[in-house]
């Protein structure tokens, strides 16, 4: 058989995500599904909303990721008394020449790293969503451009409920991906601790070396535009995201936002894997971390205790595949 050759060079693009990941595996155990969705989500131009509970290394993965790129990294652990100044930015009166200047906030940087990002206030979501979505940020009527690139990575915890706050709908519309952190199973807390007798009790990330500076970034995502996608796959998504809002199982379906981040995500999906086509599979494999966020179950099915991924896997698995 033919070996297939690719209509775009990929080659630049998986060796540096297999830089990436070998990075990030000197420092975790496990989270394989983790960081490869966090590489696609980098790709894809999009912000990423991190779930589990404490001790999962959901802010450990978070600084490996930004420490293996060459780009301004900040972290803001968001608490029910955060003001909107505290993250983009005040004036401050500068006395030599009697004037107010512009101090950044900490949203001025590359990757943003929002801890805990559910106890903020509603005032201060409210400028973080400004910036997730228009890229920019506004400061007593005046507005003032973000870098490029710019990618939030939140962190949640889905249990404790005590001073945090709902993220609205539209919010978390702007997340590409809701990314679901388990425990480890028995071999990998193994492991855990092995590694954990092996090193002093902080862990040096200085020794992490960067992949990736602001220059490849645009230049991996512009090889991401030529990636083939055939014309019968545009309706295959379509299908997935309107069922979402015909099926009886869920209150609220997702938006063509939706859509299109399935699309780019399925992209950046098949280019890491070092193909130049999407496949179906690229789709079926992005669609719970794109969805699962962007719909809402019945009460019904939560009194059940039926989980929205399985609700978006018997969606999908009902679609037929294109040939």
């Amino acid at each position: 058989m033919e070996e297939f050759k690719s209509r775009v060079n990929l080659a630049e693009l998986t060796q540096k995500v297999e830089e990436i990941k070998t990075n990030l595996s000197h420092y975790l155990v496990g989270q394989h599904q983790l960081v490869e969705y966090l590489i696609i989500a980098l790709l894809a131009d999009g912000h990423v909303l991190i779930e589990g509970v404490p001790g999962v290394a959901k802010t450990l993965t978070a600084k490996l990721l930004a420490k293996s790129i060459h780009a301004d990294f900040k972290r803001i652990q968001f608490t029910p008394d955060l003001m909107p100044g505290d993250i983009t930015g005040t004036p401050v009166y500068n006395s030599r020449t009697n004037e107010f200047e512009f101090r950044q906030g900490p949203l001025f940087a590359n990757i943003v790293l929002a801890d805990e990002i559910n106890r903020a206030p509603a005032k201060t979501q409210a400028a973080l969503f400004e910036a997730m979505e228009e890229r920019q940020v506004t400061v007593d009527g005046k507005t003032y451009p973000l870098g490029s690139p710019f990618m939030v990575l939140a962190t949640q915890n889905p249990i404790e409920q005590e001073g945090t706050y709902r993220l609205p709908e539209a919010q978390l519309d702007r997340f590409i991906f809701k990314l679901l952190v388990n425990y480890p199973n028995l071999e990998e807390e193994t492991a855990i601790l092995q590694k954990a007798n092996q090193q002093s009790s902080q862990i040096d990330l200085s020794a992490i070396g960067a992949v990736l500076n602001q220059e490849d970034i645009h230049s991996l995502r512009a090889t991401m535009q030529h990636i083939h996608v055939e014309e019968h796959l545009f309706k295959y998504i379509a299908q997935i995201v309107s069922g979402t809002r015909q099926t009886p199982f869920l209150y609220l379906g997702a938006s063509p936002r939706a859509s299109i981040a399935i699309l780019r995500a399925a992209k950046a999906c098949a280019c890491i894997n070092g193909r130049d086509f999407v496949s179906p599979n690229d789709i079926k494999q992005v669609c719970a971390p794109v969805l699962r966020h962007r719909v809402v179950l019945t009460p019904e099915k939560e009194m059940e205790g039926v989980s929205v991924d399985t609700v978006i896997h018997q969606l999908v698995d009902k679609i037929e595949i294109p040939r």
